[in-house]
């Protein structure tokens, strides 16, 4: 019962005792034994009388105020159809129940002593004392889910709070089988059909496509859903939700059994998945596999990627990259590029923050696309901070782009709706030269080779994403082979497209291909320097020195790991340099350096191919490819993103 309540309808007699013991005790001490005695047996008898007479009025007040909950109810029209309780807000004691809430939680004796947490185990009222009416989260109770809402009461003296119990256990069942059974769309796609069929007879492409329909059937057959054949490639899987927190536990188990099939070279078979989740109808999922299976194909394939309506999700992916890029879609890239230029009132090139000789090297190559067309063309490039100061003052030298170096804000000035936008060597929005920029043109295009971020830069009207290529020089270079005449290169051009392509192979040590060598052979025809570019590609003394310095701070971790965690600021050139002398190293398979900068902690990283970096950054917000990647961590420190790293690469190696 309330304490107050209690204390208005208790007598106090406490005092009356107290006295009626005083008396004994002065009979005793003044010799009236007899007396004393007689005293203590009549107020022993009084308090025995009183505690019968409390407990027989306690629960007669009980009963009453049970009576005239009952009696309001029926006065209501009927009993409610809710399990209620009225509860103390301070102590939360329960002071009154209704029959339902008894029947609920089979608490009858002693029910109005004990505290709602006590009957209802780990239940708090907390969010009912802070005056809010519905509790934050629902209650299991019995096999039963409650949802539970509140009516604060407060008066001058006393809080209560009423609570009101709704069973939804079917609802829930429902709600629950409904998100269970939603359709999941997954297209399945064999990577590297091609290579795998090429040169065999009819027989061994019959016995190929056996053993590839044999894995993925038995594989699908375990999640209970509906495999078709669409194309001699590629299959449609859809499958219930249920199932696909099981296929995410084993990481897609298929990727992995699909390598069992070989052709007769030895090549073994790779797929990828592209999975749809929790479109509104079918036909939402389905797009949603779409760009899933684009977007794990343009991040090398081997791999399974899952969109929902606000993410992506990745599995897989760590095997090498091969190329298999189509100079067919170069050429068609080329056409519907220098038609899209053609229509332009003008062209912005813009690559990423901090541009670096690939970047600067692709931007000239698409300037000499503009020309060819006769539009004017602007690079947006920050010619404070950026990594190519000297190919920069070289290309202005040049009458050919003379004015053509602007910054960001000079280009909002300039566009206009018939404007277009070319980026190059980024995928990100977020890692643009110029974001404002980016927002402000409608037509935008992308020339890139690092692996596809989940936030990438959409819509596009012409698109050239390849991973397998080495550089966007590279990329760069195929389209001017199939758009411009070669009298129509210059040599700056094909010395800066060379240069970018040294610089993110490592001098044609990683990441190469033999269109890689065919692009630098075509450069070096067209007037590229080696020489120039080796120039290029040199540090100042100062530099070194700096470079050799993080080198010797860096510490090994897991054996073959290099990571050198900075105090103090360093340049993106001088960290990258320095994480690629890393490699020179014997045993070290992947670099790392990480240094402040501007509040920010940056990480430049890189590979000899068999760690792919580019999976461990991505869990910190960064991006790259398998063999080069780089992350920029705000609001931290560098013992912070330290930690972060090396469980990335913990979590990399695990999995």
């Amino acid at each position: 019962m309330n304490n107050k309540l209690k204390m208005m309808l208790q007598p106090g007699l406490v005092l009356y005792f107290v006295a009626l013991v005083l008396f004994c005790v002065a009979a005793a001490l003044l010799g009236y034994y007899t007396l004393a005695i007689a005293e203590a047996v009549v107020t022993a008898a009084l308090f025995v009388f009183y505690l019968i007479s409390r407990s027989r009025r306690n629960k007669e007040v009980q009963a009453l105020l049970q009576s005239t909950f009952n009696t309001l109810d029926v006065a209501k029209g009927a009993e409610s159809p809710f399990p209620m309780a009225l509860t103390d807000l301070v102590d939360g004691s329960i002071i009154w129940c209704n029959e339902k809430f008894s029947q609920m939680t089979g608490f009858r004796e002693r029910m109005y002593e004990q505290k709602i947490s006590d009957v209802i185990e780990g239940f708090s009222i907390d969010w009912l004392q802070t005056g809010k009416t519905e509790c934050p989260e629902d209650i299991s109770f019995n096999d039963r889910r409650y949802r539970v809402y509140g009516t604060p009461v407060r008066t001058e003296e006393t809080g209560l709070g009423m609570l009101y119990f709704s069973d939804l256990t079917e609802l829930y069942q429902v709600r629950d089988e409904y998100i269970r059974s939603r359709p999941v769309v997954s297209i399945i796609l064999v990577d590297n059909y091609e290579e795998l069929t090429m040169n065999l007879s009819e027989s061994a492409i019959s016995t190929m496509n056996a053993e590839i329909n044999d894995a993925i059937t038995a594989w699908a057959e375990r999640f209970h859903g509906l495999l078709r054949k669409l194309e001699r490639n590629r299959y449609i899987f859809i499958f219930d939700k249920r199932y696909l927190e099981g296929a995410k536990a084993e990481k897609f188990s298929l990727l992995e059994d699909i390598h069992a099939v070989e052709n007769g070279m030895g090549l073994t078979a790779s797929i990828s998945f592209g999975l749809g989740v929790d479109g509104a109808n079918f036909e939402e999922t389905y797009n949603f596999a779409a760009l899933s299976i684009e977007m794990a194909l343009s991040r090398g394939g081997d791999q399974a990627v899952i969109k929902d309506r606000l993410n992506f999700e990745f599995f897989g992916g760590r095997a090498k990259e091969a190329d298999r890029r189509s100079k067919v879609r170069s050429r068609v890239t080329a056409n519907s590029l220098m038609e899209l230029i053609g229509q332009s009132s003008q062209v912005f090139i813009m690559g990423h923050k901090n541009a670096d000789l690939d970047a600067v090297g692709a931007a000239v190559g698409i300037a000499c696309m503009c020309r060819k067309k006769g539009k004017p063309f602007y690079i947006v490039v920050d010619r404070e901070q950026n990594a190519s100061q000297q190919l920069l003052a070289e290309i202005e030298a040049v009458p050919e782009y003379r004015d053509a170096l602007i910054s960001g804000q000079e280009a909002l000035l300039l566009c206009d709706p018939r404007s277009t936008l070319i980026v190059v060597d980024t995928n990100r929005p977020d890692q643009v030269e110029s974001l404002p920029l980016l927002e402000a043109i409608s037509r935008v295009c992308v020339v890139d080779h690092h692996r596809r971020a989940a936030d990438y830069i959409e819509p596009v009207v012409v698109n050239l994403h390849e991973p397998y290529a080495s550089s966007a020089s590279e990329l760069t270079t195929e389209l001017l082979q199939y758009s411009v005449d070669k009298a129509d290169i210059l040599p700056i051009e094909a010395k800066g497209l060379l240069a970018g392509i040294c610089l993110d192979t490592k001098s044609f040590n990683v990441r190469t291909g033999e269109r890689t060598f065919e692009a630098a052979a075509f450069l070096r025809r067209m007037g590229a320097d080696t020489t120039e570019v080796k120039l290029l590609l040199q540090s100042d003394f100062n530099a070194t020195m700096t470079k050799f310095q993080i080198m010797k701070s860096a510490q090994m971790y897991r054996k073959d790991m290099a990571i050198a965690a900075l105090d103090i600021t360093v340049s993106r050139p001088q960290a990258a340099q320095a994480a690629d002398e890393l490699l020179n190293i014997s045993g070290i398979q992947a670099s790392f350096v990480l240094y402040p900068q501007d509040g920010r902690v940056y990480i430049s990283a890189r590979s000899l191919g068999q760690v792919n970096v580019q999976m461990i950054l991505e869990p910190l917000g960064g991006g790259g490819n398998t063999a080069t990647a780089g992350a920029q961590i705000e609001d931290t420190t560098v013992a912070e993103v330290y930690e972060r790293l090396t469980a990335s690469i913990d979590q990399y190696f695990e999995e």
